[in-house]
């Protein structure tokens, strides 16, 4: 073996492993919650797959450990990235500077934060 296998090899096991589960639990009655887990990996899967394609290394690093904090703010900016690669407005691969960048566009202001109490 050469190395690590490479993201698309990642993904098309996965996608087997997927497809395997999903025959197993199709025996059992087959759930439709369990389509919908299988949708939203499918999803998520093409979702990784897009950002692999307009995101360098670094920017994909910075990217995930903004998401590891800020989940939310972290879907955010990935949706950003993927309306702007749709749209055509993304020239090249988005590098760590740009993502930088963006990351400090979107982020809603640091003041403007309520605390609420139960």
């Amino acid at each position: 073996m050469s190395g690590s296998p490479d993201d698309d090899e990642l993904e098309e096991l996965r996608q087997e492993k997927l497809e395997q589960l999903q025959e197993q639990q199709g025996g059992e009655g087959g759930d439709r919650e369990e389509a919908m887990q299988a949708q939203q990996e499918q999803a998520e899967a093409q979702k990784k797959a897009q950002l692999r394609q307009h995101l360098t290394d670094g920017a994909r690093k910075r990217l995930n450990s903004v998401k590891m904090s800020k989940p939310d703010f972290g879907e955010q900016v990935e949706q950003q990235v993927i309306a702007l690669a749709r749209s055509g407005r993304l020239g090249d691969k988005i590098d760590e500077d740009q993502m930088r960048q963006l990351l400090q566009e979107l982020k809603p202001d640091q003041q403007s934060f309520d605390i609420k109490r139960r």
